[in-house]
C-alpha cells in the first residue's frame, strides 16, 4: 500500500509530460504533417496547431470543414484578423453551423452572391442567419443583369425564385417557377398582389405543375389579371364551397361567373 500513491502520482506525472508533448508538437510541427493533425478530437491540440506559425489557410480551411468544432475553436479562428481577410476562410467559417451567431452575420456582409445563395440553403445553419442571406440577395435584385437574374432564378431559395417571379422579366418568372426550392405558400403570396403582371400570371396559370394545385388554382380565379380562356377550365374541378366563394366576387369575369352558376345548377339537379 505505501508504494501505491507513488506510482500513481508518477503515472499522472506521465500523462502530463505527453500531453505537453504532443502540443509542443503541435506547436511546431512542419506543414507537411498538419494535415494529419487536424482530425484529432483533442481540443487543446486544435488550439496549439493554431498557435503554429506553419498554418495558413489551407490547414485552417481543412479545420473549417469538420462540423464538429466548437465555437471556442471557430472563435479563435473567427478573432484572427489576418484570416479574416482570406475571403475562402470568411465564407467556411459564415457557412459553419457551430460559429457564434453574431459573427457570422457580420461575415455575411462580405460574401459574394452565389455563396450568400448557398448560406440561404444550408439546413444546418441558424433560420435568421438564412433569412439574412436572403435579405442581402433581395436588396441587390434590381441592380443585376439579366444573367445573374436567370441563375438566380434556377438555384435560389423559394423566397428568392418568388421575388423573381414578381419582378420578372417574362424570362425570368418562367425559370424560377420550375425552380425546385419554390414553394405553394411563396406562390400564394406574390399571387395575392395585384401588382404581378398579366404575362407573369399567364405564366402560373399555364404551368404544368403549379396550375394544378386547387389553391393556386383558385387564387388565379380570385385575380384580375388572370387569362379568362384559361381560368374557366378550372371551375368544372373546384369544390362547391369554393364556388359558392368566388361566384360573387366583383373582380370576377361575366364569363366565369356564369361558368360558375352553371356548375352550382348542375349540383343542384342531381
Amino acid at each position: 500500500m505505501p508504494c501505491a500513491l507513488p506510482n500513481l502520482l508518477l503515472q499522472e506525472q506521465e500523462v502530463v509530460f505527453k500531453v505537453d508533448a504532443s502540443l509542443d508538437a503541435a506547436r511546431t510541427a512542419p506543414p507537411e504533417s498538419i494535415p494529419d493533425l487536424v482530425s484529432t478530437s483533442n481540443e487543446e491540440i486544435l488550439h496549439a496547431l493554431i498557435e503554429n506559425p506553419s498554418f495558413d489557410e489551407t490547414h485552417i480551411c481543412l479545420i473549417l470543414e469538420r462540423k464538429d468544432l466548437s465555437v471556442t475553436i471557430l472563435e479563435e479562428v473567427a478573432k484572427q484578423k489576418q484570416w479574416r481577410a482570406n475571403y475562402r476562410i470568411r465564407y467556411a467559417l459564415a457557412a459553419h453551423p457551430h460559429t457564434p451567431r453574431l459573427v457570422a452575420m457580420r461575415l455575411l456582409r462580405d460574401l459574394h452572391l452565389m455563396d450568400l445563395v448557398r448560406i440561404s440553403l444550408l439546413p444546418a445553419s441558424p433560420v435568421e442567419l438564412r433569412r439574412l442571406a436572403e435579405e442581402r440577395v433581395l436588396t441587390q435584385l434590381p441592380q443585376l443583369p439579366l444573367g445573374q437574374r436567370i441563375m438566380l432564378a434556377r438555384r435560389g431559395s423559394a423566397r428568392i425564385a418568388g421575388e423573381l417571379i414578381a419582378q420578372g422579366p417574362l424570362q425570368v418568372a418562367r425559370i424560377a417557377l420550375d425552380n425546385t426550392f419554390l414553394t405553394e405558400s411563396q406562390l400564394l403570396k406574390h399571387l395575392a398582389k395585384d401588382s404581378l403582371g398579366d404575362r407573369i400570371i399567364a405564366a402560373i396559370a399555364n404551368h404544368e405543375k403549379w396550375s394544378k394545385l386547387m389553391n393556386i388554382r383558385i387564387a388565379l380565379l380570385r385575380h384580375r389579371h388572370s387569362p379568362v380562356d384559361r381560368v374557366v377550365t378550372f371551375v368544372p374541378y373546384l369544390p362547391l364551397r369554393d364556388v359558392r366563394d368566388l361566384i360573387g366576387l366583383a373582380s370576377l369575369s361575366e364569363r366565369v361567373r356564369s361558368r360558375m352558376a352553371a356548375e352550382l345548377a348542375r349540383s343542384e339537379n342531381k
